[in-house]
């Protein structure tokens, strides 16, 4: 016998006892996200390769050993997407969206990137992302750093902590720049192979080191907010006043960077330690410099990007109740009279009872099988039918979760009944 066929590793089928606590979790972040007038982009699996390798950038692990690249047909370089922000981009410029205008954009789905697998970390994750363009002031920074708030308290999240930094404008970031790489060249043979190799191309990204033999030297670099120009300390400053207006707790990580040439100023971070080693829920910052690099217009713009997979298994480790997606009743059927008029009946009820979640016997079966399948289910009620029930005009109503018993209905008043009863829950 042929050896059946697994799913690609760190490709996971999400299972029917699993998705409503997907849908749980993307419905909240939803009506989060709704709430503040952002509105949603889909955007394509694919993209060009060269999207990637300009925006992110080739000196990166990211480009360099995590992309899923192949080439097209037609001798494309094609990339699955690692990350949303770029392909948000490109389709703002692509359809003009960025022309005069302001933009607040959501997106999610599924990313792609080849690491090593492991709890909350996969080769295909999901990711919600958000986007703001053509807002300068550091009000959009707050707004999208409160939603984000916003985020973890209807979810019900405790103990993330909010660090923050500024990398100020280009310029002074040139001048860090400068004094960083005078500062890790005397200090070279202290750098791990990946350091090194960031040295010339990616300097910043070095500070993101997690190499525990290199926290010190790190500790001990140039400090990024020693570089700020005014105007960068100035946006910096009523940032955090307006964090502070709004009593929303935060910490000043002077050590949190982005590496890439296009972020500016306001950098962010949401923290947790409740899975393990201080690990990330979500990272954003401002990228005014993004749209320009791509080719457009100077364009402001700020966002971020949180995983899915992280927060469900912080809800997990929290003992976060998530509701249960379960039909409202079971229809019991019995005999042929009763499966005809029973199927024909369901619809009826399912047109007269906005937001029914009823479930029918299908494929025959005794009263006690059937009854076990009702309770499988997680119905708090059933609605039992046989030829008799269908001669006479009723249906009996049984509870499956107490002990209140059952009784008989006619027919015609058991939508409002259930209309009744599901505006009681």
């Amino acid at each position: 016998m042929a050896k059946s066929i697994q799913a690609v590793r760190g490709m996971n089928d999400i299972l029917p006892g699993e998705t409503s606590r997907w849908q749980y979790l993307e419905d909240t972040l939803r009506e989060v996200v709704h709430a503040y007038g952002y509105q949603e982009i889909r955007l394509p699996v694919l993209e060009k390769t060269e999207l990637f390798k300009r925006s992110i950038g080739e000196v990166t692990d990211i480009v360099e050993k995590e992309m899923y690249t192949f080439d097209d047909r037609n001798g494309d370089s094609l990339s699955m997407r690692p990350e949303g922000t770029a392909s948000c981009v490109r389709a703002c410029m692509q359809h003009g969206l960025l022309h005069n205008q302001v933009q607040r954009l959501w997106y999610a789905g599924p990313m792609f990137r080849h690491e090593r697998p492991q709890k909350g970390r996969y080769r295909q994750f999901h990711q919600i992302g958000i986007e703001a363009f053509g807002m300068a002031g550091p009000d959009i920074d707050a707004e999208i750093i409160f939603m984000s708030a916003r985020m973890w308290q209807r979810l019900g999240l405790q103990g993330a902590v909010l660090q923050i930094n500024s990398l100020g404008s280009v310029a002074a970031r040139v001048v860090y720049r400068t004094a960083l790489v005078d500062y890790l060249r005397a200090h070279e043979d202290a750098l791990d192979e990946d350091s090194r190799r960031r040295l010339d191309s990616n300097p910043l990204r070095i500070l993101d080191s997690k190499n525990p033999a290199m926290q010190g030297l790190i500790e001990a670099a140039p400090r990024l907010p020693d570089y700020l120009d005014d105007e960068s300390r100035e946006h910096f400053a009523r940032l955090c006043t307006l964090l502070d207006a709004a009593g929303l707790e935060y910490e000043i990580n002077p050590r949190l960077v982005r590496g890439l040439d296009y972020y500016s100023n306001t950098v962010f971070e949401w923290v947790t330690d409740q899975l393990g080693a201080q690990g990330t829920i979500c990272a954003g910052g401002r990228y005014d410099g993004l749209v320009e690099y791509l080719g457009g217009k100077p364009t402001p713009a700020f966002g971020f990007a949180l995983g899915l997979e992280r927060l469900l298994a912080l809800l997990e480790a929290g003992n976060i109740g998530i509701p249960v997606q379960q039909p409202h009743v079971y229809l019991v059927l019995s005999g042929q009279a009763a499966v005809q008029r029973g199927m024909v009946f369901a619809e009826q009820l399912r047109d007269a009872v906005p937001g029914l979640q009823l479930q029918s016997n299908c494929g025959d079966g005794s009263f006690k099988s059937q009854f076990k399948r009702a309770d499988k289910s997680g119905a708090q009620l059933a609605l039992v039918m046989g030829d008799d029930e269908v001669a006479e005009g009723n249906v009996i109503l049984k509870s499956l979760r107490d002990e209140s018993g059952q009784t008989t209905l006619a027919q015609q008043d058991v939508a409002a009944r259930l209309q009744a009863l599901l505006e009681q829950t």
